[in-house]
């Protein structure tokens, strides 16, 4: 919940940065740089146009996250889960809280690729982190150990 709260956080700090600064777009590095747009779609601006939909779809995965990162086993799956959870809320508080008709603040920018926020690069990168963990065969636990120091029989 630690990440999820630091991602939120950095991602309603960005935003209102952006909103408040960012009047031009603004070449940084290479292929990066800054441009304020919104976003009333998904990802890649999917189903754009249907905040009505995307919001309540936001707030369910919320909770299905929440449940999931009650329960994982490991930090690599509790970090992702984090991640995905603090991206969606990040972007969910600013369909519901930001005088935006339901739409994401984006600015950042990449050469061939569509405007981004903190909160869809969390998502992303726990999206990634997920994919690695899970993916990965589950580590055996070692043989028990008796009391006497050795492995136990069996």
């Amino acid at each position: 919940m630690a990440v999820a709260g630091v991602v939120v956080v950095a991602d309603q700090i960005t935003k209102s940065v952006a909103l408040g600064e960012l009047h031009r777009p603004t070449h940084l590095i290479g292929p990066l740089g800054l441009a304020l747009t919104y976003n009333s779609g998904s990802a890649f601006s999917l189903f754009a146009g249907r905040a009505a939909v995307l919001g309540p779809v936001a707030a369910l995965a919320a909770v299905v996250i929440v449940w999931s990162a009650w329960r994982s086993r490991t930090l690599p799956t509790g970090i992702g889960l984090g991640l995905v959870l603090g991206g969606a809320v990040g972007n969910l508080a600013d369909r519901a809280l930001r005088a935006h008709h339901g739409a994401v603040v984006d600015f950042i920018t990449l050469s061939h690729w569509p405007t981004f926020n903190v909160a869809d690069a969390a998502i992303t990168v726990g999206a990634v982190l997920l994919a690695i963990s899970l993916g990965r065969p589950a580590r055996r636990d070692p043989a028990p150990v008796s009391s006497t120091g050795g492995k136990a029989d069996g």
